[in-house]
């Protein structure tokens, strides 16, 4: 059964921007979320986990770049915490792929 999000992540408001990426538990430091982002030749496209996190100056997660396939223009990014996220924390994430 697909899931768009894993169990300990849910959408809720958010102080920062419309709607946004909460802990619905703790998450410990280095947790792997998911898929945020792909890029197939020049576009970039955000999973559900990388279409509600929110912008930062100071995030709790980063995205990892992964190659899909070597020699290819084919990427993804995974969502990875940088810190221990408690229940009901937002998940943020420092813009690269965006002006902010």
């Amino acid at each position: 059964m697909y899931k768009p999000l894993p169990d300990s992540l849910t959408i809720k408001s958010s102080d920062i921007s419309g709607l946004g990426l909460f802990a619905a538990q703790h998450i410990e430091k280095a947790t792997n979320l998911g898929t945020s982002h792909l890029k197939m030749d020049d576009t970039i496209v955000r999973t559900p986990l990388g279409g509600f996190i929110n912008h930062s100056d100071t995030p709790n997660c980063v995205k990892v770049e992964l190659l899909l396939t070597e020699g290819s223009n084919r990427k993804k990014w995974n969502l990875m915490t940088i810190q221990d996220i408690k229940e009901g924390e937002e998940l943020t994430l420092k813009y690269t792929f965006y002006d902010v």
